[in-house]
C-alpha cells in the first residue's frame, strides 16, 4: 500500500470496544506462575502473541481456560511441572523471557531459552541476568539456554538498573515478590505496563511501592 487517503467532512459517531494492551497482558500472564491460586485476566486482546504465551505457560504446567471468546483468561498453576522454556516457543516472542523470574522465585530453578522475536535489532538480556545474580541466583549460559538456580531462595537486595529496561524491571519485580526481605530497584522503568503489573501483583498479595509515571 503506497498511501492511505482519508476524506473528511462527515460527522462521526458510534462505539468501538477497545481491548487491553498487548504489552500489559504479556507482562501479567507469567505472574500466574508465582501462585498456586488461579489468576483471572479480563479484557484480554485476541492476538497471536497471547496465544504464544498461552502455549508457553501450558508447556510449564499451567492450566489456561479461555472464556468469553478469548476476552477472559483464567490461568492456574497449582504446580510447575516443567521448568524448561524451550527454544521452539521462546524464539517466537521476546516477552517469553518473563517466565524466568516467576519460575526461579517460586521453585528455585528455571531453564529458559534465550529469546527471539525482536524485529528491531539485538536486545541483550544481561540486565535481567545481573539483577537475578544480585538477588542470589546462580546462572549458567550454555547451549543457548539460561540455566538459573537459587539453592537458598532469592534474597532481597538493592539493584540499580544500568538503564530503565522495561523487560528487566518486570522480571525482577515479579521475582522479588517471593524473595526473602525487601528489594529496591533503582532506575527502574515506569511505563504503563509496569504500573499494570504492580497493580496485579498487589492484588495477588505483594507489597510494592514507587511505581508510576515520572514526575
Amino acid at each position: 500500500m503506497d498511501r492511505i487517503v482519508v476524506t473528511g467532512g462527515t460527522p462521526l459517531n458510534g462505539q468501538i470496544p477497545i481491548s487491553g494492551a498487548k504489552n500489559a497482558c504479556l507482562t501479567l500472564m507469567p505472574a500466574a506462575l508465582l501462585s498456586e491460586e488461579p489468576l483471572t485476566l479480563t479484557n484480554v486482546p485476541r492476538l497471536s502473541d497471547i496465544r504464544t504465551m498461552t502455549e508457553l505457560l501450558e508447556s510449564l504446567g499451567c492450566e489456561v481456560a479461555s472464556l468469553q471468546d478469548g476476552r477472559v483468561l483464567v490461568i492456574g498453576t497449582a504446580q510447575i511441572t516443567n521448568h524448561t522454556a524451550h527454544y521452539d516457543i521462546v524464539r517466537k516472542m521476546r516477552a517469553s523471557i518473563g517466565v524466568l523470574g516467576p519460575m526461579l522465585a517460586r521453585d528455585g530453578e528455571a531453564v529458559v531459552s534465550l529469546p527471539g522475536g525482536c524485529a528491531i535489532g539485538a536486545r541483550p538480556v544481561d540486565i535481567h541476568l545481573s539483577g537475578f545474580e544480585a538477588l542470589g541466583a546462580v546462572l549458567d549460559l550454555r547451549d543457548g539456554y539460561i540455566h538459573a538456580t537459587a539453592p537458598k531462595g532469592l534474597i532481597g537486595t538493592t539493584y540499580e538498573l544500568p538503564f530503565p529496561s522495561v523487560g528487566a524491571t518486570e522480571n525482577l519485580m515479579s521475582a522479588a515478590t517471593l524473595a526473602k526481605g525487601t528489594t529496591v530497584l533503582k532506575n527502574a522503568a515506569r511505563e504503563p505496563e509496569i504500573v499494570d503489573l504492580a497493580k496485579c501483583l498487589r492484588a495477588m498479595g505483594a507489597q510494592i511501592e514507587g511505581t508510576g509515571p515520572r514526575p
